[in-house]
């Protein structure tokens, strides 16, 4: 808790104005860094549980949660940053007498939150959150409601992650992979999965064509995955084609020149000469 002058309304005064301060600043310190606009955004719960796909959800009761793990908001996303400090004066009044209770030792309710795997968002208790983090504690009493998702959460830091994951979920519908070929197929840049998935569909239709029968989608993600992705990464790793890219930027890469160059779907080690020079 921070150093108090043992007068509780200044000093909850004080951390009101500490906690304003440290805002500000890091707004400037991102300013100055470049960084991108949505570093400080609080994560708003419903585009996040949207670009996931929301499956279900289950109350779990009275649970201890870190601070840290508190990512976003259901409805307040405009009056705090990421860090749950006040981003104007509008609700000093309330933040200084939850600070005054809390320094005073008064009971403080326990919060509302969604869970969405390690991330919680604040439904009710902003405020409560904000003082918690302002005074230095690492842990809050809350009720929980877990939220089941397609796309699992991980990954997600800001705001802008969540493009990836909303593409990455209907790139899922469209090709359905699942266990190791779910994991292992992973692109940064959104507009990717959309690349990824024509090709797939792509590469189905011309296997649907050789065999003479129609094929569902899972089957043609399943055969993709073993007949082409992974014969093709294999070769790309032999090459050192992959760099520092994901095995499956490489792959969408190397799909596109060999396109170019050749208009055929036929590998052969002229194409893979020709694809190193033009790393």
């Amino acid at each position: 808790m921070p150093r108090d002058t043992g007068f509780p309304r200044a000093d909850a005064e004080n951390d009101f104005l500490r906690a304003r301060r440290r805002q500000v600043l890091s707004r400037l310190a991102a300013w100055l860094r470049r960084e991108p606009d949505d570093v400080n955004i609080m994560l708003p719960f419903h585009e996040v549980v949207e670009s996931l796909g929301m499956l279900s959800e289950r109350r779990l009761g009275l649970r201890t949660i870190r601070l840290e793990s508190i990512v976003g908001s259901v409805d307040r996303t405009r009056d705090f940053d990421r860090r749950f400090r006040p981003t104007s004066a509008r609700v000093r009044e309330r933040w200084q007498r939850l600070a005054l209770a809390q320094r005073r030792g008064e009971p403080v309710p326990p919060i509302e939150v969604y869970r969405v795997g390690d991330l919680h968002f604040v439904h009710d208790g902003h405020h409560r959150v904000s003082v918690a983090h302002a005074l230095g504690l690492e842990v809050i009493d809350a009720y929980v409601t877990e939220v089941v998702t397609r796309i699992a959460a991980h990954g997600i830091r800001h705001r802008g992650d969540l493009i990836v994951k909303d593409y990455r979920r209907l790139f899922l519908e469209r090709v359905p992979l699942g266990g190791e070929a779910r994991a292992a197929v992973l692109l940064s840049d959104p507009w990717e999965y959309a690349e990824l998935g024509e090709h797939v569909e792509a590469w189905g239709f011309r296997l649907m064509q050789d065999e003479g029968g129609l094929l569902d989608r899972v089957t043609v993600a399943r055969r993709w995955y073993a007949e082409e992705y992974q014969p093709v990464v294999g070769m790309l790793r032999q090459a050192d084609l992959v760099g520092d890219r994901t095995e499956t930027e490489a792959y969408v890469w190397v799909a596109a020149e060999r396109y170019r160059l050749i208009r055929t779907h036929r590998w052969d080690p002229d194409v893979i000469s020709t694809l190193r020079s033009r790393r």
